[in-house]
Formats: structure tokens, sequence, C-alpha cells
């Protein structure tokens, strides 16, 4: 049985940590990830290497972290990407977390998909909750409050 390769095995700790074949090979790197995932699965090493895989634990602290990223953080990266033109050396020094898909259809222009914020806020509220009953529901209502009633501008400093 031939070793892994670094993708193969990215591959595998995707695809035990979500079930999803075609995700798992696009985000472990590979270029045709339908296809890709079908041809890693035929293969025994990779069934086996997946059976063996324990997905790492994730700390509330680290989930958190990515709900706040996704509700609050900035687009700014992913629309240089429409704007500009990024050399492929710096692309993996954009800031893509708040991504979910991106493509290219055959009329050359670029699609992005953004992940849904107010879901985000959605499970912000559901931890904040489950912490502090009486608080969750009051932080949900405040930052709702903050994205339909923005904060105008004082007349100071004008």
């Amino acid at each position: 049985m031939k070793s892994l390769t670094r993708k193969e095995k990215l591959f595998c700790l995707y695809y035990a940590m979500d079930q999803d074949a075609p995700q798992a090979a696009a985000r472990a790197g590979f270029v045709s990830p339908r296809e890709a995932a079908a041809r890693l699965l035929q293969r025994e090493e990779i069934r086996s290497a997946v059976r063996n895989c324990t997905p790492p634990a994730v700390r509330e602290d680290e989930l958190l972290a990515g709900y706040r990223k996704l509700a609050f953080g900035s687009g700014a990266d992913a629309l240089r990407l429409l704007f500009d033109s990024v050399p492929p050396e710096q692309l993996d020094q954009l800031d893509l977390f708040n991504v979910s898909e991106i493509k290219r259809p055959k009329d050359g222009a670029l699609e992005i998909k953004f992940f849904d914020r107010l879901k985000a806020l959605e499970h912000l509220e559901q931890l904040a909750r489950r912490d502090d009953p009486q608080q969750g529901g009051a932080l949900y209502r405040a930052l709702m409050h903050s994205v339909n009633d923005p904060v105008e501008e004082s007349d100071e400093g004008r």
C-alpha cells in the first residue's frame, strides 16, 4: 500500500468530519472535486484512512471565534478578487473566511457566495442563551437592532 499524499490525507480528514466527499475534495485542493472524490473513495487505503481518522475536537472558544468572524468579519478581500487582478502567489494571503463558494461560470464572470451572517448571529445567540438564558435573548435583540437601525453619525466633528 502506497503512502498518502498531503492532499489525500486532507481529503480523509475533511471527509471524516462532514461526510461530504466532493466538498472534502474541494477543501483539500483537488481541481475536479466530484471526480476526485469518486476516484479517491474507490481506493481501499483511502477508505481505511477515513475509518481511522479522528477529526480534531472543536473547542468552544474556537467555535465562538469562528461564528464571530462569520458574523462581523470583512468581505474586503473577496471584493478584491472581483475588482482587482490578484496575482496567484498572493491568493493564499487573502482572508476568505466568510466566503462559502467561488465559481467562474463559462461566461468568465466570477461568482462569490458568502456565508449567512444572520445564521452566525443566531448561533452566537443560542450559545449565549445556553450560558445565560436571560442574557442570550437580549444579546440577539441588541445585535439585530444594530443591524436594522444603524447608529447615525453625531453632529460633533463636522
